[in-house]
């Protein structure tokens, strides 16, 4: 059998080529790849530096490196341009001259150092895309060239992730998938199959211990779900993808793209699929407020499963956002799909329930989706999944967040209640070498830095990684047949020690309101008196609020720990009954209608006290307090009006929600009412009953006021 390359065959290179010089996505893909590369070339040449900083000058160029010969070796079987060819050939024989004599360089934390980086996974991926690169050129290259590159540079870093790292090559992690995939990549690149035996069925060859397959099949839920989040779930893909479109060229009787169920497809699909609007990805657990489906990881993706499974029209929506494809046949599938045609409305979808843990047993996230006829989109996140950490691995790998029944909300083209994300400046090295700062762990991971209560100004599951792992939320009720009414519910049970904690998300369309409001009924059961702090995260300036407050004239920390010793304390004020506080964030105005109870407390704080090296974004938010036994917080979400400075309007400032009255709260259903300024009242209910009375008929009375219906909620 003649030699091909891993990813690409010639016949298909012939095919890419027809599209250069074409304004199509492939077209304008190779044309920026290709000025790109020229301009690489001609700036760096042939450089192969030492040992650096990590994060420094010589961790970039060696990224660079691996970085251009990926391109090079996809445009030279496209342009057949011999300067790409040398290119690489020329790089490769560097490194494998100076490769064999170099030490290992120095860890910088707990991942193990390789010859080239301070951590293997980096390694990882520089071995997996040059070996793509080589496979490209082989058919080119002379014996003795071979010979040298694959004996004193694959092998060896081969040699060093199989035998040398051996306990942790067949790790179910991340980055574990990133080392079968590196050394699978580079057995097929050299043929050598009993490393790619490894890479596929473990070291034990039993495809359960280790190896790719164990990795598909253990590491994501049955929905496609991976416990550590959406950002380190896109950085999967790429290894996913990649080691799998070898796979299957390779050695297509493994049948890759249909194990377990398809599980490349649900995977990819669920990191798509919990997109915001605007392509960003939710900041679950350590996670970028700015990586987005842009991600490289999700481009492959984009194009992959549209050449692979099926050409779905939110996979056109999703390239046309995206503005760009793989530069691969399925990319030029999926380019000539979107050319076709003249409108692709924006990627919806939809509303989504998706189960986390392997077996589909530890709780979840749920979505609501609602998109309105001027094609304006809103969306509600409820997480209430396992603790996402890869404790397993290493302690101080810990990705997870302390946040169960946290609720983000998206609208009008931005997230309008939001996560913090993750404390890290990627790639900054004078922040901390890049690496994740200390008020990572003080503050980003803290239960107070999500929109979620907090009990006792203390973090769920007492900071503690190993209590969090022995729990998970569970879903209450998930329902969306009614795109103007929808309903989600998750329940978490001792995260606090004697606390239970139910949160119910209504997405409710109502007539003479502009944007669906997001009613949220948040109920505390507890047989103790605790301090109940729900803190709202929030963007933009406080415009009005319907209660006195005292500003500070002097700050200081809202507490002295878990997080609360990070946030300026700005001002306060006593409530009762009902509260509103409204704000204004670009173009349009939002308002948080809420229960105060009886006596209960507002607390406006801003981020950044004790953040010595000014490591944490200054963001404002509010903390509704309130001291009882079990306590029902329900909040209305409403967004309203217009404002744009330049032409001087301001319209609907103010919102239609005036008061929210809890009428009722018991173990059967809660039930408020919203009360608008027209004096029109909405009266909605909750079922609290579980184990399948939720779906039921309910029937309960609250002050001599009966009130009765089906299912897990209603507006009365």
């Amino acid at each position: 059998m003649t030699y091909q390359p891993l990813l690409m065959s010639f016949d298909e290179a012939a095919i890419l080529r027809e599209d250069l010089g074409k304004d199509t996505l492939m077209g304008n893909a190779l044309a920026r790849d290709i000025a790109k590369l020229e301009d690489y070339i001609a700036t760096v040449g042939i450089e192969v530096p030492g040992h650096g900083e990590g994060g420094g000058y010589e961790h970039n160029r060696h990224k660079q490196n691996y970085i251009h010969m990926d391109i090079a070796g996809r445009l030279y079987l496209i342009t057949e341009n011999e300067a790409y060819r040398d290119y690489i050939r020329n790089l490769l024989v560097a490194y494998a001259e100076v490769y064999p004599t170099l030490e290992l360089n120095v860890s910088l934390d707990s991942n193990h150092p390789g010859r080239i980086f301070h951590q293997t996974l980096n390694e990882n991926m520089w071995m997996l895309y040059a070996s793509c690169a080589y496979s490209c050129i082989h058919h080119t290259l002379s014996d003795d060239e071979r010979r040298l590159i694959e004996n004193d540079l694959f092998q060896i870093m081969a040699d060093m992730f199989v035998d040398t790292y051996a306990h942790d090559f067949d790790i179910i992690h991340n980055h574990g998938l990133w080392a079968v995939a590196g050394v699978g990549i580079c057995g097929y690149a050299i043929q050598n199959q009993d490393i790619v035996d490894k890479a596929l069925y473990g070291l034990k060859g039993d495809s359960v211990s280790g190896g790719f397959l164990a990795q598909l099949s253990q590491l994501f839920s049955p929905d496609g779900y991976y416990m550590e989040g959406p950002y380190y779930h896109r950085f999967s893909l790429r290894p996913i993808q990649l080691f799998a479109e070898a796979i299957e060229r390779r050695q297509p009787e493994v049948g890759i793209f249909a194990h377990k169920d398809g599980v490349i497809k649900t995977t990819s699909y669920a990191v798509m699929s919990t997109a915001f609007p605007d392509g960003t990805l939710p900041a679950l657990n350590d996670s970028s407020k700015t990586m987005d489906i842009n991600d490289e990881g999700v481009l492959i993706t984009t194009s992959a499963c549209f050449g692979r499974y099926e050409e779905d029209a939110n996979l056109l929506a999703m390239a046309a956002h995206q503005k760009d494809v793989w530069v691969h046949i399925s990319g030029k599938k999926l380019s000539d799909a979107v050319a076709k045609e003249e409108n692709i409305p924006a990627f919806n979808w939809g509303s989504l329930f998706v189960t986390d843990g392997p077996n589909g047993d530890k709780g979840g996230l749920t979505i609501l989706r609602h998109r309105d006829s001027k094609d304006q989109d809103t969306m509600a996140l409820l997480w209430f999944g396992q603790h996402g950490s890869d404790h397993q691995y290493h302690s101080a790998l810990d990705h997870g967040h302390y946040d169960g029944l946290h609720l983000s909300v998206f609208n009008k083209g931005h997230e309008t209640l939001h996560d913090y994300g993750f404390g890290r400046w990627v790639n900054v090295e004078p922040k901390f070498g890049g690496r994740y700062i200390p008020e990572n762990k003080s503050y980003c991971k803290q239960t107070i830095a999500h929109n979620t209560v907090v009990v006792d100004r203390k973090t769920q599951n007492e900071f503690n990684t190993a209590m969090a792992e022995s729990r998970n939320g569970e879903l209450h009720f998930f329902k969306t047949d009614n795109e103007d009414f929808q309903g989600m519910s998750g329940i978490v049970r001792e995260y606090y020690a004697g606390v239970d904690m139910q949160r119910s998300v209504l997405l409710a369309k109502v007539d003479g309101i502009e944007s669906p409001l997001i009613i949220d009924l948040y109920r505390l059961i507890s047989e103790d008196e605790h301090e109940y702090d729900f803190p709202v995260h929030h963007r933009g300036q406080i415009i009005r609020t319907d209660f006195d407050y005292q500003a500070n004239a002097s700050l200081k920390p809202m507490g002295e720990s878990d997080g609360y010793q990070h946030i300026w304390q700005v001002a306060q004020g006593e409530v009762s009954g009902s509260t509103l506080v409204s704000w204004l964030h670009d173009n349009s105005y939002y308002s948080m209608v809420s229960s105060a109870g009886n006596q209960g407390e507002v607390i406006f704080g801003r981020l950044g006290a004790n953040d010595p090296d000014f490591n944490l974004r200054s963001e404002p938010m509010f903390v509704l307090r309130q001291k009882a036994k079990s306590h029902l917080f329900a909040n209305v979400l409403e967004t309203h009006g217009y404002f744009n400075e330049a032409v001087e309007a301001s319209v609907d400032a103010r919102g239609k929600v005036e008061r929210v009255e809890v009428v009722g709260m018991d173990d059967v259903a809660s039930v408020v009412r919203l009360h608008l300024v027209e004096g029109h009242v909405l009266t909605y209910a909750v079922s609290n009953q579980t184990g399948g009375l939720q779906d039921g008929k309910h029937e309960v009375s609250f002050e001599g006021e009966t009130f009765s219906w089906e299912g897990p909620y209603a507006q009365l």
